[in-house]
């Protein structure tokens, strides 16, 4: 018996789709419904098992609202190649952190502040919390005693 071995690139496409489906709070069923299959479909193309036809890869990106060309993309935004996709364990950080409960809940909010201000005060924030902590400093510990950074 050949139990078949998904194709890296099939893979990385259902990998795209599932973060992409996740990040819209979107289950499986009603992905599936909006593209005329079953659920257990979905799941084949979402682990690279199953191939995705240029028409089909269209609809899920339509219903996905995003254009097909983001299912293979890499980092920022190059055209997707077979380097690094043999070996998990060099995945794109970004796409591990979204694969994540904090990086979905994060990113599914982030993505209800319309006011780009407000995004670009929070960017700064977290770079500057990721420098401090990196630095070996604590965040909030010019704080006076008894007040949490997070209001706890």
């Amino acid at each position: 018996m050949n139990v078949k071995t998904p194709n890296a690139i099939d893979s990385y496409v259902g990998a795209r789709i599932r973060m992409r489906r996740q990040l819209l709070g979107m289950s499986q069923e009603r992905l599936a419904d909006q593209i005329g299959v079953t659920f257990q479909q979905v799941q084949k193309y979402e682990k690279g098992i199953n191939r995705i036809g240029a028409s089909r890869l269209q609809r899920i990106a339509e219903v996905l609202h995003t254009s097909p060309s983001f299912f293979f993309e890499q980092g920022d935004s190059e055209p997707l190649t077979l380097q690094g996709l043999e070996l998990p364990a060099n995945g794109d950080p970004v796409t591990e952190f979204l694969r994540t409960k904090e990086g979905l809940v994060l990113n599914r909010a982030f993505l209800k502040i319309a006011d780009q201000n407000i995004r670009e005060t929070i960017i700064a924030l977290v770079n500057a919390m990721a420098q401090a902590e990196s630095s070996g400093a604590t965040f909030g510990s010019s704080l006076p005693d008894g007040v949490h950074p997070l209001g706890r």
